[in-house]
Protein backbone atom coordinates (compact mmCIF):
# COMPACT_ATOMS: atom_id res chain seq x y z
CA UNK A 1 0.00 0.00 0.00
CA UNK A 2 3.25 3.02 0.93
CA UNK A 3 4.22 2.63 -2.66
CA UNK A 4 0.56 3.06 -3.90
CA UNK A 5 0.57 6.06 -1.99
CA UNK A 6 3.87 7.04 -2.57
CA UNK A 7 3.20 7.02 -6.53
CA UNK A 8 -0.12 8.83 -5.73
CA UNK A 9 1.30 11.63 -3.66
CA UNK A 10 4.17 12.47 -6.15
CA UNK A 11 2.14 12.37 -9.13
CA UNK A 12 0.24 15.30 -7.13
CA UNK A 13 3.18 16.83 -6.63
CA UNK A 14 4.85 17.17 -9.63
CA UNK A 15 1.15 18.59 -11.04
CA UNK A 16 0.70 20.64 -8.64
CA UNK A 17 4.10 22.16 -8.88
CA UNK A 18 5.21 21.85 -12.38
CA UNK A 19 2.30 22.52 -13.97
CA UNK A 20 1.69 25.08 -11.30
CA UNK A 21 4.84 26.74 -12.31
CA UNK A 22 4.18 26.37 -16.01
CA UNK A 23 0.68 27.78 -15.80
CA UNK A 24 0.66 30.75 -12.19
CA UNK A 25 4.16 32.31 -14.12
CA UNK A 26 2.09 33.27 -17.28
CA UNK A 27 2.83 30.62 -19.97
CA UNK A 28 6.04 30.22 -21.75
CA UNK A 29 5.51 32.65 -24.08
CA UNK A 30 5.47 35.94 -22.15
CA UNK A 31 5.09 34.27 -19.05
CA UNK A 32 7.84 34.70 -15.92
CA UNK A 33 9.90 31.49 -16.78
CA UNK A 34 9.14 30.99 -20.15
CA UNK A 35 10.16 27.66 -22.18
CA UNK A 36 13.71 27.47 -20.05
CA UNK A 37 12.37 27.99 -16.86
CA UNK A 38 9.50 25.64 -16.91
CA UNK A 39 11.22 22.78 -18.54
CA UNK A 40 13.84 23.21 -15.78
CA UNK A 41 10.78 23.36 -13.35
CA UNK A 42 9.21 19.64 -14.28
CA UNK A 43 13.41 18.25 -14.18
CA UNK A 44 13.89 19.46 -10.78
CA UNK A 45 10.31 18.37 -8.93
CA UNK A 46 10.89 14.82 -10.71
CA UNK A 47 14.69 14.97 -9.76
CA UNK A 48 13.91 15.96 -6.35
CA UNK A 49 10.61 12.93 -6.22
CA UNK A 50 13.08 10.55 -7.38
CA UNK A 51 15.17 10.90 -4.75
CA UNK A 52 12.33 11.13 -2.22
CA UNK A 53 10.18 8.27 -3.14
CA UNK A 54 12.28 6.39 -5.55
CA UNK A 55 13.35 3.84 -2.37
CA UNK A 56 9.17 3.55 -1.73
CA UNK A 57 8.11 2.83 -5.31
CA UNK A 58 10.38 3.32 -7.74
CA UNK A 59 9.01 6.93 -8.77
CA UNK A 60 7.47 6.41 -11.82
CA UNK A 61 4.48 8.79 -11.52
CA UNK A 62 3.71 8.41 -14.84
CA UNK A 63 1.78 5.73 -15.95
CA UNK A 64 4.21 5.70 -19.49
CA UNK A 65 6.50 4.44 -17.14
CA UNK A 66 4.91 2.25 -15.29
CA UNK A 67 3.15 0.69 -18.70
CA UNK A 68 7.05 -0.21 -20.10
CA UNK A 69 7.69 -1.45 -16.73
CA UNK A 70 4.94 -3.54 -16.73
CA UNK A 71 6.00 -4.69 -20.48
CA UNK A 72 9.59 -5.16 -19.85
CA UNK A 73 8.69 -7.87 -17.03
CA UNK A 74 9.48 -5.76 -14.05
CA UNK A 75 5.40 -5.51 -12.59
CA UNK A 76 3.27 -7.67 -11.87
CA UNK A 77 -0.45 -6.97 -13.43
CA UNK A 78 -2.13 -6.12 -10.06
CA UNK A 79 1.05 -3.51 -9.07
CA UNK A 80 0.37 -2.13 -12.53
CA UNK A 81 -2.96 -1.96 -12.14
CA UNK A 82 -1.91 0.11 -8.49
CA UNK A 83 0.39 2.05 -10.19
CA UNK A 84 -1.61 3.53 -13.06
CA UNK A 85 -4.60 4.21 -10.69
CA UNK A 86 -2.71 5.99 -8.33
CA UNK A 87 -1.19 8.01 -10.83
CA UNK A 88 -4.54 9.62 -12.16
CA UNK A 89 -6.03 10.17 -9.17
CA UNK A 90 -2.73 12.43 -8.03
CA UNK A 91 -3.02 13.66 -11.22
CA UNK A 92 -6.53 14.51 -10.89
CA UNK A 93 -6.03 15.93 -6.84
CA UNK A 94 -3.55 17.78 -8.90
CA UNK A 95 -4.99 19.53 -11.39
CA UNK A 96 -8.12 20.58 -9.04
CA UNK A 97 -5.77 22.22 -6.60
CA UNK A 98 -4.26 24.24 -9.14
CA UNK A 99 -7.88 25.08 -9.89
CA UNK A 100 -8.89 26.07 -6.42
CA UNK A 101 -5.71 28.06 -5.85
CA UNK A 102 -6.28 30.00 -8.98
CA UNK A 103 -9.96 31.12 -8.08
CA UNK A 104 -7.92 32.98 -5.04
CA UNK A 105 -6.12 35.41 -7.43
CA UNK A 106 -7.04 38.47 -7.79
CA UNK A 107 -9.48 38.82 -10.60
CA UNK A 108 -8.64 42.04 -11.47
CA UNK A 109 -4.77 41.61 -12.34
CA UNK A 110 -6.11 38.03 -14.39
CA UNK A 111 -8.25 40.23 -16.31
CA UNK A 112 -5.41 42.58 -17.63
CA UNK A 113 -4.15 39.94 -19.71
CA UNK A 114 -7.31 38.35 -20.99
CA UNK A 115 -7.15 38.13 -24.52
CA UNK A 116 -3.19 38.01 -24.55
CA UNK A 117 -0.44 35.16 -24.90
CA UNK A 118 -0.32 35.37 -21.22
CA UNK A 119 -2.39 33.21 -19.65
CA UNK A 120 -2.21 32.79 -15.35
CA UNK A 121 -5.00 29.59 -15.34
CA UNK A 122 -3.99 27.58 -18.31
CA UNK A 123 -3.45 25.06 -15.32
CA UNK A 124 -0.51 23.71 -17.70
CA UNK A 125 -3.17 21.72 -19.98
CA UNK A 126 -1.43 20.33 -22.97
CA UNK A 127 -3.22 21.41 -26.33
CA UNK A 128 -2.54 21.02 -30.30
CA UNK A 129 -4.29 23.35 -33.26
CA UNK A 130 -5.11 26.97 -31.73
CA UNK A 131 -5.00 25.53 -28.13
CA UNK A 132 -1.19 24.19 -28.43
CA UNK A 133 1.96 26.21 -29.00
CA UNK A 134 2.10 29.24 -31.49
CA UNK A 135 3.18 26.94 -34.42
CA UNK A 136 -0.48 25.26 -34.04
CA UNK A 137 0.55 21.30 -34.81
CA UNK A 138 -2.83 19.24 -35.94
CA UNK A 139 -3.67 16.22 -33.83
CA UNK A 140 -1.52 13.31 -35.77
CA UNK A 141 1.69 15.70 -35.81
CA UNK A 142 0.87 15.64 -31.91
CA UNK A 143 0.30 12.54 -31.61
CA UNK A 144 3.81 11.91 -33.03
CA UNK A 145 5.83 14.34 -31.34
CA UNK A 146 4.47 12.70 -27.91
CA UNK A 147 4.97 9.32 -29.47
CA UNK A 148 8.60 10.52 -29.98
CA UNK A 149 9.60 12.82 -26.24
CA UNK A 150 7.57 10.14 -24.49
CA UNK A 151 9.99 7.33 -26.27
CA UNK A 152 12.95 9.52 -25.37
CA UNK A 153 12.22 10.07 -21.58
CA UNK A 154 11.03 6.47 -20.71
CA UNK A 155 13.69 4.58 -22.40
CA UNK A 156 16.20 6.87 -20.41
CA UNK A 157 14.35 5.62 -17.38
CA UNK A 158 14.46 1.80 -18.15
CA UNK A 159 18.15 2.44 -19.11
CA UNK A 160 19.60 4.36 -16.12
CA UNK A 161 17.70 2.16 -13.52
CA UNK A 162 18.40 -1.18 -15.27
CA UNK A 163 22.28 -1.37 -13.64
CA UNK A 164 22.73 -0.79 -9.62
CA UNK A 165 25.69 1.32 -10.36
CA UNK A 166 23.84 3.94 -12.10
CA UNK A 167 21.68 3.98 -8.76
CA UNK A 168 23.33 7.08 -7.42
CA UNK A 169 23.11 9.32 -10.67
CA UNK A 170 19.54 7.90 -11.68
CA UNK A 171 17.49 10.84 -10.45
CA UNK A 172 19.80 13.40 -12.06
CA UNK A 173 19.87 11.46 -15.67
CA UNK A 174 15.92 11.62 -15.21
CA UNK A 175 15.36 14.69 -14.46
CA UNK A 176 17.63 15.73 -16.82
CA UNK A 177 15.79 13.33 -19.69
CA UNK A 178 12.28 15.15 -18.71
CA UNK A 179 14.01 18.61 -19.25
CA UNK A 180 15.12 18.27 -22.49
CA UNK A 181 11.67 16.78 -24.16
CA UNK A 182 10.25 19.90 -22.70
CA UNK A 183 12.36 21.67 -23.90
CA UNK A 184 11.80 20.24 -27.23
CA UNK A 185 7.88 20.05 -26.71
CA UNK A 186 6.56 23.12 -24.64
CA UNK A 187 5.89 25.44 -27.95
CA UNK A 188 4.45 22.49 -30.01
CA UNK A 189 1.96 20.79 -27.47
CA UNK A 190 3.01 22.05 -24.05
CA UNK A 191 4.95 18.67 -23.55
CA UNK A 192 2.80 15.81 -21.85
CA UNK A 193 4.76 12.44 -22.19
CA UNK A 194 2.84 12.05 -18.85
CA UNK A 195 -0.53 11.05 -19.10
CA UNK A 196 -1.81 11.60 -15.69
CA UNK A 197 -0.21 15.13 -15.36
CA UNK A 198 -2.45 15.69 -18.42
CA UNK A 199 -5.75 13.94 -17.68
CA UNK A 200 -5.83 16.11 -14.36
CA UNK A 201 -5.59 20.24 -15.13
CA UNK A 202 -7.89 19.22 -18.41
CA UNK A 203 -10.40 17.52 -16.08
CA UNK A 204 -10.21 20.11 -13.77
CA UNK A 205 -10.86 23.10 -16.28
CA UNK A 206 -13.51 21.60 -17.78
CA UNK A 207 -15.62 20.54 -14.52
CA UNK A 208 -15.08 23.39 -12.99
CA UNK A 209 -14.08 26.22 -14.97
CA UNK A 210 -16.13 25.27 -17.86
CA UNK A 211 -13.44 25.33 -20.80
CA UNK A 212 -13.84 21.85 -22.39
CA UNK A 213 -11.01 22.46 -24.90
CA UNK A 214 -8.14 20.45 -23.38
CA UNK A 215 -10.36 18.01 -22.63
CA UNK A 216 -11.90 17.45 -25.99
CA UNK A 217 -8.12 16.98 -27.26
CA UNK A 218 -6.47 15.09 -23.61
CA UNK A 219 -7.07 11.52 -25.56
CA UNK A 220 -3.99 12.51 -27.71
CA UNK A 221 -1.97 12.96 -24.34
CA UNK A 222 -3.03 10.03 -23.13
CA UNK A 223 -2.53 7.49 -25.95
CA UNK A 224 0.58 8.94 -27.28
CA UNK A 225 1.84 8.60 -24.06
CA UNK A 226 0.99 4.96 -23.54
CA UNK A 227 2.37 4.35 -26.91
CA UNK A 228 5.88 5.66 -26.85
CA UNK A 229 5.85 3.64 -23.37
CA UNK A 230 5.33 0.52 -25.15
CA UNK A 231 7.57 1.46 -28.03
CA UNK A 232 10.36 2.61 -25.34
CA UNK A 233 10.01 -1.23 -23.59
CA UNK A 234 10.45 -3.06 -26.88
CA UNK A 235 13.44 -1.42 -28.13
CA UNK A 236 14.97 -1.79 -24.29
CA UNK A 237 14.34 -5.20 -23.92
CA UNK A 238 15.95 -5.57 -28.29
CA UNK A 239 18.90 -3.83 -27.77
CA UNK A 240 19.63 -5.04 -23.99
CA UNK A 241 18.76 -8.70 -24.74
CA UNK A 242 22.60 -10.58 -23.91
CA UNK A 243 24.21 -14.03 -25.23
CA UNK A 244 23.65 -15.41 -21.82
CA UNK A 245 19.74 -14.67 -22.43
CA UNK A 246 19.76 -16.51 -25.29
CA UNK A 247 22.11 -19.10 -24.01
CA UNK A 248 19.71 -19.71 -21.48
CA UNK A 249 16.42 -19.78 -23.70
CA UNK A 250 17.99 -21.96 -25.67
CA UNK A 251 18.78 -24.63 -22.65
CA UNK A 252 15.35 -24.50 -21.50
CA UNK A 253 13.79 -25.60 -25.03
CA UNK A 254 16.41 -28.49 -25.06
CA UNK A 255 14.24 -31.78 -23.91
CA UNK A 256 15.62 -33.45 -21.16
CA UNK A 257 15.14 -37.52 -20.79
CA UNK A 258 15.37 -38.23 -17.19
CA UNK A 259 15.64 -41.97 -17.50
CA UNK A 260 18.67 -42.55 -19.71
CA UNK A 261 20.80 -45.21 -19.27
CA UNK A 262 24.81 -44.79 -18.89
CA UNK A 263 25.03 -46.61 -22.25
CA UNK A 264 22.98 -44.13 -24.30
CA UNK A 265 24.48 -41.40 -22.69
CA UNK A 266 28.16 -42.24 -23.89
CA UNK A 267 26.67 -42.44 -27.53
CA UNK A 268 24.85 -39.03 -27.53
CA UNK A 269 26.86 -36.48 -28.96
CA UNK A 270 28.66 -33.92 -27.37
CA UNK A 271 26.74 -30.62 -27.42
CA UNK A 272 28.46 -27.51 -29.39
CA UNK A 273 28.20 -24.29 -27.52
CA UNK A 274 29.85 -23.03 -30.43
CA UNK A 275 27.40 -24.41 -32.93
CA UNK A 276 24.59 -22.84 -30.52
CA UNK A 277 26.09 -19.45 -30.49
CA UNK A 278 25.96 -20.05 -34.23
Amino acid sequence: MKKYVAEFLGTFILTFTACGAASFTGGYQQGFLQTVGIALIFGLVLTALCYSIGNVSGCHVNPAVSIAMFAAGKMRLLEFVGYIVAQFLGGIAGGFALYGVGQSFNQETIAKYSGTSVDFLSLGTNGFGTNGGFLEINAWGAVVVEVILTFIFVYTVLGVTSKKEFANVAGIVIGMALTAVHLFGISITGTSVNPARSLGPALAKGICGGDYAALSQVWVFIAAPLLGGLLAAVAFMVLNSTKDDKMENIAESIPVDEEVSEDETDEQPVLDIAEVEK
